[in-house]
Parts: structure tokens; C-alpha cells; sequence
């Protein structure tokens, strides 16, 4: 088991370049959630729910240990949930203003290395975290009917729209609490 931050360095794992837009069709087999499951108008509360259990995972003592050797530690995964909720504002709020955005690439392994995200304050990313959770979640209380349909694209070429990329946003840090709770 990895267990200092000069061992939990986020390059020692091989990058996921998984495309993971299937858990939109079907529930996850590993961690068990159902993107579909519940109406979009509970988004935001579900986005609120799994910030606060981040919260309480980030204020464990054993945040900086990887629990398997091919996962990152929680502190690693809450910097990258954390990320991903900003940038998942970011491109609703794209999806909302524009019309059929393109959104640029992010590489999630390249940000954790750059970032140091095996580094960070657990008591800092904990805060900022549950505000880009809350950001997150306003922002989809405000959605209207008739936006939900809004279209957009990953640079892959991935279709989104609001209703689908918040659902499988939702997904991500739900799926991480599970990587880091299972040995």
C-alpha cells in the first residue's frame, strides 16, 4: 500500500483514456449508480449530496494513501472531482450561452501531475470543492425546460446535452468515493 505523498506522485499511474459517455445508457457496474435514475430537476441536489460526502472523505486521516495500487489516493481523487465540477459548470454554462459549443480537450492525468494534486492541502481542496459543488448545483436549479435540450460536444465528438452531460458528471464523483472505499 502507497502511503507518502513522494510515493503517491499522480504519474506513477498509467493515464484512463476510457471513454466513459456508456455509463449514459446503462448503470455502472462497479460502483452501482444509475446516471438515469431520479428527474434532472434533482441534479443539483444530487451534485450537493456527493460534495458533501467528498467533504467528510477529504477529512479522513488516511486521504494521502492509495488503498490499490491503481487508484489515486482520496485527497488525489477529490483535486480531480473538484476539477471536474468547475469544468462542468464551465461547459453548461457554454452549452446554455452557445450554440452547439465544441469543448476544448482536458487531460485528467496531465492536470493531476502539473497540478500536484498528491501535494495539496486536503483542508483547502475539501473548501474549494464544496463551493465548485455548489456553483455546480445552482447552476443546474436554474436550468429551464426547454434548455435541457441544448446540444454541445466533447472534442472527441461525444454528443452532450445539459441533461446529459449533468448526469454523467454526477457519475464521476460518485464512481470516485467507490475507488477509494474498496481495497
Amino acid at each position: 500500500m502507497v502511503t507518502g505523498p513522494a510515493d503517491a506522485s499522480p504519474d506513477a499511474l498509467p493515464p484512463d483514456d476510457r471513454d466513459w459517455t456508456w455509463v449514459l445508457e446503462r448503470p455502472c457496474p462497479d460502483c452501482g449508480f444509475d446516471v438515469s435514475a431520479g428527474s434532472r430537476g434533482e441534479l443539483g441536489a444530487e451534485v450537493r449530496a456527493v460534495g458533501s460526502r467528498w467533504a467528510t472523505r477529504l477529512g479522513a486521516d488516511d486521504v494521502r494513501v492509495r488503498v490499490r495500487p491503481d487508484r489515486w489516493s482520496a485527497l488525489e481523487y477529490g483535486c480531480h472531482v473538484r476539477d471536474v465540477l468547475r469544468l462542468a459548470d464551465e461547459r453548461i454554462g457554454l452549452l446554455l450561452d452557445e450554440d452547439d459549443p465544441v469543448f476544448a480537450n482536458w487531460d485528467q492525468d496531465e492536470t493531476a501531475v502539473a497540478e500536484r494534486y498528491d501535494l495539496q492541502d486536503p483542508e483547502n481542496v475539501r473548501a474549494d470543492l464544496l463551493v465548485s459543488a455548489e456553483v455546480l448545483a445552482t447552476r443546474l436549479d436554474d436550468v429551464q425546460d426547454d434548455q435541457w435540450g441544448r446540444p454541445g460536444s466533447r472534442s472527441n465528438g461525444s454528443p452532450f446535452t445539459v441533461e446529459s452531460l449533468s448526469r454523467y458528471i454526477v457519475h464521476d464523483p460518485v464512481h470516485h468515493l467507490w475507488d477509494v472505499s474498496t481495497s
